[in-house]
């Protein structure tokens, strides 16, 4: 007898064992909540073709009952990204939610919560906060990879970025990288995206904080990409599916956007979707030329504006190249001369203060100072690599007089930065955070020295 209850036991093991790994297996990543606003916030998550309805039920601490939200559209396709809207909310208020499909709970081996934002403006002082950021993210994948050793390395560093406390996370581009089998097709453009976001030590972290992100040109398309792609339609519908963005771009171009937290704007810039090829000449009879765009027309005047009617005290200007480097030999908006130049005389003339850029793409970190006659210093601080490989200055750039002292970091890394203070005495606060968390560089910089002189 206590043999037979002893197989009985192992067969209801096994049988539920394998009902929760096939129930898991209709989740293909996430659940994870973004586009978290005042009263409003959006959870993600990817299911796999077999699903045929999928829900969220979430509910706060206080509540008697939970809500309901089922996701009404269309599944059972290859790839099934999908979003669900929770309106109504409470104000500075801590949800948790669950996912459901096809009328059974997900069991999850992480928490899956979010916290709407507070109502401070006329109330209160900003509230101190931080944030995290970093770019160059390469998940091997050996059969389609190149020949040799794998690009990609140690992913761990997104365990250390989910337990960094920090309030929201902004990809700085290169967030996966496509291959030839994936950018000459909409289906590979799909299947890169939905790949990388499976990876299981990103799933923590991608639920542990509100994600947002720009791109640039490997989850773009091609190494290089620029606006003469024929598939960047497609690959801005797949950043959007995979992203939660407030918005992206106008007229359905691009995916520019902003959002702002505590006393800071964050200006999500694409520097692909209007760029002219890196070839074009960049003069023209001793001009800049203006047919050389890097955010194009329509973009740079939203920015423009969008600078103009923001007081912030920190604008984060964020886009997947480096803007400040003259020395940069590689991609760069030093290289689109009509538009660098154009966007600086903007900010000297309009007074803006408290500009930062913030960029990626360069395979390690530094940050650029550039002094500007009559007005403050403008910084560029670049984050790279997450989990690509690590690539030194090139060296034009090894003595680059405008890098800040003690801020070249070679070393996989990302940033976190910190903004508190009383006001108008506000600090911004970085440090270049390595895999395990050990701090490989900082550095520091007030309201007032950012700050056009009164």
């Amino acid at each position: 007898m206590k043999n037979f209850s002893s197989i009985l036991f192992l067969v209801a093991s096994t049988f539920l064992s394998s009902a929760i790994l096939a129930q898991a297996n209709k989740l293909i990543s996430g659940p994870w909540a973004g586009n978290i606003e005042l009263r409003t916030a959006m959870v993600w998550l990817e299911v796999s073709p077999e699903v045929k309805k999928a829900a969220i039920k979430y509910k706060d601490s206080s509540a008697a009952s939970e809500k309901t939200v089922v996701y009404n559209g269309t599944l059972g396709k290859d790839f099934n990204p999908i979003k669900f809207e929770l309106n109504g909310l409470n104000l500075n208020t801590t949800y948790w939610y669950e996912v459901y499909l096809d009328g059974k709970k997900i069991s999850l081996d992480f928490p899956t919560s979010f916290k709407t934002k507070e109502l401070w403006q006329w109330r209160k002082p900003a509230p101190d906060f931080s944030f995290i950021a970093g770019s160059c993210n390469y998940i091997n994948e050996p059969q389609f990879d190149r020949p040799g050793k794998g690009y990609g390395a140690d992913s761990s560093i997104f365990e250390t970025m989910a337990k960094s406390n920090a309030q929201f996370n902004i990809w700085l581009g290169d967030n996966w990288y496509t291959r030839e089998v994936d950018y000459s097709s909409a289906w590979g453009l799909n299947y890169r995206a939905s790949h990388d976001r499976a990876v299981k030590s990103l799933q923590p972290f991608m639920a542990s904080m509100p994600q947002y992100a720009i791109w640039d040109d490997h989850d773009f398309g091609p190494n290089d990409a620029c606006k003469s792609y024929i598939l960047k339609s497609q690959s801005r519908d797949v950043f959007n599916n995979y992203f939660l963005n407030p918005t992206s771009g106008e007229d359905n171009k691009g995916i520019y956007t902003q959002f702002s937290y505590s006393d800071a704007d964050f200006f999500l810039m694409d520097d692909r979707f209007f760029r002219s090829n890196e070839n074009l000449e960049d003069s023209v009879n001793g001009f800049p030329n203006k047919e050389k765009t890097f955010f194009g027309t329509q973009q740079l005047d939203w920015l423009k504006n969008a600078l103009l009617t923001s007081k912030a005290t920190f604008k984060f200007i964020v886009t997947g190249n480096q803007v400040l480097n003259a020395f940069n030999q590689f991609e760069s908006m030093q290289h689109y001369s009509y538009e660098y130049y154009s966007l600086l005389d903007f900010l000297k003339n309009h007074e803006i203060n408290g500009i930062v850029f913030l960029t990626g793409d360069r395979h390690h970190g530094e940050i650029m100072k550039l002094n500007r006659e009559g007005s403050y210093p403008l910084f560029d601080i670049t984050l790279s690599p997450l989990t690509s490989g690590v690539a030194k200055p090139a060296k034009s750039e090894t003595n680059n007089p405008l890098r800040v002292p003690n801020t070249l970091v070679e070393a996989q890394h990302f940033g976190k930065l910190s903004i508190s203070g009383a006001k108008n005495e506000r600090v911004l606060k970085l440090d270049f955070v390595g895999i395990k968390g050990d701090i490989l560089a900082t550095w520091s910089i007030s309201q007032k020295e950012i700050s056009n002189p009164k």
